[in-house]
């Protein structure tokens, strides 16, 4: 359990360390003046000098991505498929993964909850620019019903190991049944929050006020070698809007 904690823990300081160092760099290009009028959103390229994927080297490439989302907001989900398209330069992603916004406390997920999300997810689908779609922390019950209402079905399913050390034998049984594959993964269920989000905007820019910025979404990519099993590349992409007034 210590160490799912760190591992989690090093993801949100890795987080908030490009974010601040993404912030800082290119508020470094702007021109000093005493006040710095920002966009309405900020589309940030966390990773590293992310390469385009070229053509001659899709095949041997997949591609999947997992989506944080801070809100219930459906159309976030095709603006970050799209933005992630065209950061890695392809047309196409080999998989989507969805984690649900948080829910206020006392509140259980439903399938009243995931069926617009689901459905957006399914348009992805549709339009081709994803080739699979996957859920994260779904008990048997909320994958079944989900399942059962999709017209496009889920073909994976994420499991927290820092609440299942042991995946449920009905979880297990009904994947098996349908196909669906069985992850596990060691994410916060907020992967980054909006406080953490202004924090290090905050330390990027002392004179911006952060609270009129919310954070939308996360995206977290993973570029994997076929046939070596292997990581080629990894990184965010972060969505975050300004408040108007």
């Amino acid at each position: 359990m210590a160490l799912l904690l760190l591992t989690v823990i090093s993801f949100l300081l890795q987080l908030q360390d490009c974010i601040r160092g993404t912030l800082s760099e290119w508020l470094a290009t702007l021109p000093e003046t005493p006040e710095i009028d920002l966009p309405s959103a900020l589309d940030c390229t966390i990773p590293q000098n992310t390469e385009l994927i070229t053509p001659e080297e899709r095949e041997e490439l997949r591609v999947s991505v997992k989506l944080f989302l801070t809100e219930s907001d459906c159309s976030s989900i095709k603006d970050a498929v799209d933005m992630a398209c065209v950061s890695l330069g392809v047309s196409q992603l080999d998989s989507v993964i969805i984690a649900p916004p948080p829910l206020p406390e006392g509140e259980t997920l439903t399938l009243v909850h995931l069926q617009p999300l689901w459905a957006e997810l399914e348009k992805i689908v549709q339009s081709q620019k994803a080739a699979s779609i996957g859920t994260s922390d779904l008990d048997k019950t909320q994958l079944e019903e989900l399942y059962n209402w999709a017209q496009v079905k889920p073909s994976s399913n994420q499991v927290n190991l820092a609440s299942c050390c042991v995946m449920p034998p009905d979880l297990t049984a009904f994947a098996k049944e349908f196909d669906i594959q069985l992850l596990t993964h060691n994410d916060s269920k907020e992967l980054l929050s909006s406080a953490g989000f202004q924090e290090a905007m905050q330390e990027s820019y002392k004179d911006l006020q952060v609270a009129d910025w919310l954070l939308d979404w996360v995206l977290r990519y993973s570029i994997i070698v076929k046939s070596r099993g292997i990581i080629k590349a990894k990184g965010y992409l972060v969505h975050a809007s300004k408040i108007t007034k």
